[in-house]
């Protein structure tokens, strides 16, 4: 049997496979990725980019293409609630950061805004890129198994071109290969929650739409009508994908049921349903039928193999965090695998892509799911939730415009059931709050504060281990920067102010050690860095001659609030911060 060798072999060309290829292949890691399918991503599917998958792609350097290609932020905000889209309007919910005070936030967290990339727009950059800087790409190949042993992982794969098996020696395994993953079931990754939770059907169709929604721009139409199915996702939602001619429907079944039958007379009946106007021209592109799942996995790998993305986490699209949790996987993944093959890190880095992903996947699935629940009160608000006739089910809505105390107090629960739903479409912190514990941090030995506020809704930035580096905009020269510009690049970086020098000897020392590319900069009136608006001095944490190290992947690994005695204490101390960190200690 012939066999092909490479470092790291990933199954799956979707968000978390090509990413991964990305990240490895611009940190030099020889890679191949291999999928079943003979293209990639067909359909919109995931389409929801946050801030911070948009810090990894700034990272990787596609952020612009992507930006160029995506829907901007400013059409992706009024969620609206109507019972068709040519029909009444019950309300609308300013979303995905398009709320004045929520936009303010946005633009103070992140150098990076979020937008609206459908997969099949997403995916074509990734491996684009990827392939671009050294990835092998073998579509038609089937992934069959894997054997692994002291030294590296044999997977056999089948050609659907020629019919024959052939086998792929790698050094490590990645199992990026969707919410049916066979590497995680071969693996014996333990999982939990449960699978097919309800039923729902996607209608991709064109139709310029124009006319019904570009003086309230969104990228959900929710669509409360008699006969939809209260379930799953909700009950008929409008999803656009681009705007304004191409569409995608979710309809719900009953799971226990039979699907539907995807005919295209079907699905034209529930598009011409939801749009509420059969005039309008409608071309059905695809349909499909798929279930909601609640089912996160509680260990991400298996010796040398490793799972990412909905391998991992199975969920509904609820506050779109498939493809971002997908994305950061591999970004977390990626920086370990390549330390760990240079041999400047020992095997046990590894350890800590389950001790901080898993508790982050199982958040997103809960969170998830949680939130298809909070849109029953706007169904709830309109007594829609009983079994009625339509005509009454039309009635209850129609009462909401009395004016008695009935229809006041019904209009007033109509609001807050709206408002509620800000938890599916403007978590700002749930996108960006996410903190680690694991031996890949060092901690300072403060007290862990908490947050000021909800968690969920509102982003808190931090400089202790284990949280992001936070964004403030710095200049050089002429040029103006975020402090996430001064890392990544697969290296760690020093970052320290005036009269912290020893910290940045110290890093060189440490590098030249440990034979790791460390980064310095120095933020300070007349350095290279400076501070114009204070915010850096404000976020930052430490003193001017403290020091922070930031993790590849742009988060921080170790922290020191003053200085150190002297240049001997500086390499002491960071020293045997990163032989924690790389498990050399």
């Amino acid at each position: 049997m012939e066999t092909v060798e490479t470092d790291v072999l990933i199954v799956g060309s979707g968000p978390a496979g090509a990413s991964a290829a990305l990240a490895l292949s611009t940190y030099g890691v020889p890679n191949i990725v291999v999928t079943r399918h003979a293209r990639l991503a067909d359909t919109p599917r995931a389409h929801i980019t946050n801030q911070r998958t948009m810090e990894v792609l700034r990272d990787l350097g596609v952020e612009q293409e992507v930006v160029a290609r995506a829907t901007p932020q400013h059409l992706m905000g009024n969620t609206v609630f109507c019972t068709s889209l040519a029909g009444e309007e019950l309300g609308r919910l300013r979303s995905w950061g398009n709320d004045p005070l929520v936009q303010a936030a946005h633009d103070l967290a992140s150098p990076s805004r979020m937008c609206d990339m459908p997969q099949n727009w997403m995916e074509p950059v990734l491996v684009d890129a990827a392939v671009a800087r050294g990835t092998r790409l073998r579509y038609s190949t089937v992934y069959k198994s894997f054997e692994q042993d002291t030294d590296g992982v044999t997977v056999v794969v089948e050609d659907r071109l020629r019919g024959d098996e052939y086998a792929i020696r790698a050094k490590y395994l990645i199992g990026a290969d969707g919410g049916r993953s066979k590497v995680a079931e071969d693996a014996g990754l333990p999982m939990g929650g449960k699978m097919g939770v309800a039923g729902s059907v996607n209608i991709v169709f064109e139709a310029d739409l124009s006319r019904y929604v570009a003086h309230r721009p969104s990228t959900l139409y929710w669509v409360l009508t008699p006969g939809a199915t209260v379930g799953g996702i909700g009950a008929g939602l409008v999803r656009c994908v681009r705007p304004w001619n191409e569409w995608l429907i979710v309809w719900g079944y009953d799971v226990e049921g039979a699907p539907p039958d995807l005919t295209e007379e079907y699905a034209l009946s529930v598009v011409r349903q939801l749009i509420g106007d059969d005039d309008i021209p409608v071309t059905i592109r695809s349909s499909s039928a798929w279930t909601v799942n609640e089912m996160y996995a509680e260990s991400y790998s298996n010796g040398r193999v490793f799972c990412a993305g909905d391998a991992t986490h199975r969920h509904p699209p609820s506050n779109g965090l498939g493809s971002n949790t997908s994305i950061q996987d591999a970004y977390n993944l990626a920086w370990k695998l390549k330390l760990v093959l240079d041999g400047a890190a020992a095997p046990s880095l590894l350890d800590t892509y389950t001790d901080e992903r898993a508790p982050v996947g199982r958040q997103i699935v809960t969170r998830a799911n949680k939130s298809i629940g909070e849109t029953a009160p706007v169904f709830d608000a309109l007594d829609l939730l009983t079994p009625q006739s339509p005509e009454q089910l039309l009635a209850n809505m129609e009462s909401r415009k009395e004016a008695t105390p009935a229809g006041e107090k019904r209009r007033a629960r109509l609001r807050e059931a709206i408002d509620f739903k800000r938890y599916e479409f403007n978590a700002h912190g749930v996108e960006l709050n996410q903190r680690y514990a694991s031996a890949a941090v060092v901690p300072d030995g403060t007290a862990d504060p908490g947050f000021d506020r909800d968690p969920e809704l509102y982003h808190q930035p931090s400089s202790r281990p284990g949280a992001k580096l936070p964004h403030a905009w710095l200049t050089a020269g002429t040029r103006t920067l975020s402090t996430l510009d001064l890392g990544g690049g697969g290296r760690f970086t020093l970052l320290t102010g005036i009269g912290g020098e020893a910290w940045v000897a110290a890093a060189r020392a440490a590098g030249a050690e440990l034979g790791l590319d460390i980064a310095t900069a120095v933020v300070g009136p007349g350095r290279e860095y400076e501070d114009p608006y204070g915010d850096w001095a404000r976020l930052r944490g430490i003193g001017d001659t403290g020091a922070l190290l930031v993790r590849p992947d742009l988060y921080i690994a170790f922290r020191r609030a003053d200085g150190a005695a002297d240049d001997a204490e500086a390499r002491a101390v960071l020293g045997t911060a990163l032989r924690r960190i790389l498990g050399r200690d």
